[in-house]
């Protein structure tokens, strides 16, 4: 997206043209012109447009085959397209809904109304961008990802928020023959109602004749959890003020002149494909920051996650002024147990170990597996004395039950040996937090060697200052 953000507009008429390019140009947008669907292509690539606006009906085509063009480039399908159609033209506005478009605007209107539903649709895609692009398997080096077609939920879950419960109950009677998705009916005074379950996928709202739909437009898109829900308010007149306020504070979309259910349906099905789509790629990231984070083999934290835990960690301890204590441990003798029964029964023992690990430390601290069979553990708030108990129940846990591994008669013993470093806040102060998490992670280190050269399956404590 440029910087003043580029819209193409589309018409066979030049003086429409060029009323729109004073209009969005007044607001600083860059604008591109074109008159036919002919040469739109080559026009797109050489332009590319963050929003498209265009007449319903083109010299050569339509606003439908204007977003069928978008489509087939994977670099401008996300590209929103609105279409202008003529006065109280509702067959039009319909089809172009029906067409997959993202809004229709019926001319003339007003600068305010246009440039909100600009703004609004430009929101939007930008942060469908920066989904795709935190998603994108390539930028991460692991080439193409694959793409599969976006489908809507089997069944969504739509509310309607009207100022009375009868306008509510004529809503849900309205509209349920024109939809597939289950209906529930909720009034502006009980937005607790809509609140106290599983966010719906969309929220229908009824803005007039008070101003509580307005604001409640405002707290749906603050929360948390309706922050992503689509919301279409519904006006009951051609207001187009009023309809730009709305834009202005959350909505992805608003209905003029009151509430039509074949309106409503039609941009239902269309924002609620693209949220089920937007849903996935946040679903994708989160799945990736997940993995990103941990040791595939043993399902602990890895060391990348260690080393920003344990910084927070410290930090927490300058702050708070308590204690905390860093491990590192290494099982013992782990290189015979790989020469006697493979690799495979190696990783038995790794993930075996790291459920004892994990269940040792519960809450108090965090585990994480920072290379071969080694681990790393941080301890929180915590004296040198429970930092020391708490290594003695690992020892405990890992050496109290033999573990069973593939093609031996026998179990077979494993124990563990510890380093660990205690650290008060003091130590911290000496050197920048960096420097001194890796001091305090060398420190360990060392405390792991002593324990190893005192005869393993022990624990040695360094609590000098780091």
């Amino acid at each position: 997206m440029s910087v003043q953000g580029t819209i193409l507009v589309l018409d066979g008429v030049s003086t429409n043209r060029i009323m729109l390019k004073v209009q969005l140009t007044a607001a600083w947008y860059h604008v591109v012109q074109g008159e036919k669907l002919a040469g739109l292509g080559a026009l797109l690539r050489r332009t590319r447009p963050d929003l498209v606006l265009t007449a319903q009906t083109l010299p050569d085509g339509t606003a439908a085959d204007v977003k069928k063009v978008l489509a087939a480039d994977p670099a401008l399908a996300d590209v929103p397209v609105v279409a202008i159609t003529p006065q109280n033209d509702r067959a039009a506005r319909l089809q172009a809904l029906s067409d997959g478009l993202d809004d229709v605007l019926g001319y003339p209107f007003k600068d305010t109304l246009l440039l909100a539903r600009v703004r609004s649709l430009l929101r939007s895609r930008a942060d469908r961008q920066e989904l795709s692009i935190r998603d994108s398997s390539q930028t991460m080096g692991f080439g193409e990802a694959v793409q599969t077609p976006i489908a809507p939920p089997a069944i969504a879950q739509i509310a309607l928020l009207t100022q009375t419960p009868r306008t509510g109950a004529l809503w849900c009677k309205a509209l349920t023959p024109q939809t597939r998705h289950q209906l529930s009916y909720f009034t502006l005074p009980d937005l607790q109602g809509v609140l106290s379950g599983p966010a719906p996928d969309a929220i229908v709202i009824e803005l007039e004749p008070s101003e509580a739909g307005g604001n409640v437009l405002a707290d749906l898109r603050s929360r948390g959890a309706t922050r992503n829900t689509v919301l279409i308010g519904v006006l009951p007149h051609d207001d187009a003020n009023r309809a730009a306020e709305a834009l202005d504070k959350g909505a992805d979309a608003i209905c003029l002149g009151g509430f039509h259910p074949d309106e409503i349906s039609l941009r239902l099905e269309t924002l609620i494909t693209r949220k089920t789509r937007d849903d996935r790629l946040r679903a994708s990231i989160r799945k990736d920051l997940s993995e990103s984070l941990t040791d595939p083999l043993t399902g602990l934290h890895n060391r990348r996650f260690a080393m920003r835990a344990l910084d927070q960690i410290a930090h927490q301890a300058l702050e708070t002024g308590s204690g905390f204590a860093v491990m590192l441990a290494d099982l013992d003798h782990f290189k015979a147990i790989n020469d006697r029964f493979g690799h495979a029964g190696g990783d038995i023992v790794l993930t075996e170990a790291a459920l004892r690990l994990q269940s040792a430390i519960g809450n108090a601290g965090f585990v994480a597996r920072i290379g071969g069979e080694e681990f790393m553990i941080g301890l929180p708030r915590c004296s040198a004395a429970q930092a020391l108990k708490q290594a003695d129940i690992i020892c405990e846990s890992i050496c109290e039950k033999p573990f069973c591994l593939p093609d031996d008669s026998t179990l077979t013993s494993v124990t563990i040996s510890i380093g660990v470093k205690w650290c008060a806040p003091p130590d911290l102060r000496t050197n920048d937090s960096r420097n001194a998490v890796s001091q305090l992670i060398r420190s360990a280190d060392q405390a792991l060697y002593a324990a190893k050269n005192a005869g393993r399956n022990q624990v040695h404590l360094r609590n000098s200052a780091a």
